[in-house]
């Protein structure tokens, strides 16, 4: 298995009191060790994603924008939403995550490791074609299935998404192309109030109400997500993997437990291996309690291995 992170994803800091704090991985990192499962995986190192990259799912204009922003002190609205920033170490941490995912990408698509996981941040599954917003400046998963559409001639890639907030951005990139399915599970209604109705035919919700257990979780997921799966038969899945769907994780009111995301883990696993030989690539994004993001990241990466 690999491992794909990089030291400028800590370095991230925004201003005040924000949920995206670098002891997020700080809390993985320490669960990889004490678990034993560092001496399972592969360490590599993120490259800086291109404007190149970037611009195959932003808007060149728009990615010009956040590097004529990115301070040199102080910090920097994006979006709008109050949530969203620059600061001096933010547009190196956002160009890594990416470049994070289009290395993976490679990585699975040469065989010389699979499944692969992303220790990144800021998240990305937020962030549209022309606009950054809750908490998240390029969309890296996006980034990564453009590269493994346009590097590898790939036909068809599933991206799955269960962080407990829709991936707005990632529907908005993709929304009507047959190449790639994006299958979503979310809590709704939740922010950013989208994705409730899908509305073109490779977009798959799974909107869950407040107080959702992990039985009807995983219920919804075998009537919804599984069978789309199937139709689709994926050359590659990348994951845009949320543990904020957790019970201890305040972010949310969705009630998930750590065998949840296994089971959920042990399903993707079993497609890849059906339709995509086994290639699979996991994408961190929420999980804002440390113990239980932790404790949920190795009960992913377990079930992968």
């Amino acid at each position: 298995m690999g491992y794909v992170t990089h030291r400028d994803c800590e370095r991230h800091l925004p201003s005040g009191v924000h949920p995206d704090q670098p002891e997020r991985l700080e809390a993985i990192n320490n669960r990889l060790i004490s678990s034993g499962l560092e001496m399972a995986v592969r360490f590599y190192e993120a490259p800086l994603a291109t404007k190149d990259q970037l611009s195959a799912v932003h808007a060149p204009w728009h990615v010009e924008h956040v590097f004529a922003l990115a301070p040199e002190t102080g910090t920097v609205a994006l979006g709008g939403d109050g949530d969203t920033e620059l600061g001096p170490d933010t547009l190196p941490a956002a160009l890594r995550a990416a470049g994070a995912v289009v290395l993976a990408v490679d990585l699975v698509m040469s065989g010389e490791a699979s499944p692969v996981f992303c220790a990144v941040r800021p998240p990305g599954h937020h962030a549209e074609r022309a606009k950054a917003m809750g908490f998240c400046i390029f969309n890296n998963v996006a980034v990564g299935a453009a590269h493994a559409l346009d590097r590898y001639g790939l036909e068809r890639v599933a991206i799955l998404d269960f962080d407990v907030h829709h991936g707005n951005g990632t529907e908005d990139i993709f929304r009507g192309d047959p190449r790639v399915l994006v299958c979503s599970a979310f809590q709704h209604p939740f922010y950013p109030n989208t994705g409730h109705a899908s509305d073109a035919p490779n977009l798959v919700a799974v909107p869950l109400p407040t107080g959702t257990r992990g039985d009807e979780f995983r219920a919804r997921i075998s009537e919804h997500w599984l069978p789309a799966l199937g139709r689709f038969e994926p050359e590659l899945i990348l994951l845009s993997a949320g543990f904020d769907a957790h019970a201890d994780d305040d972010m949310s009111g969705l009630l998930l437990r750590e065998a949840d995301y296994a089971w959920l883990t042990e399903q993707i696993m079993d497609v890849a291996a059906r339709h995509a030989d086994g290639r699979v690539v996991s994408v961190l994004e929420g999980g804002y309690e440390p113990g239980a993001l932790g404790r949920c990241v190795v009960a992913h990466l377990n079930a992968m291995l």
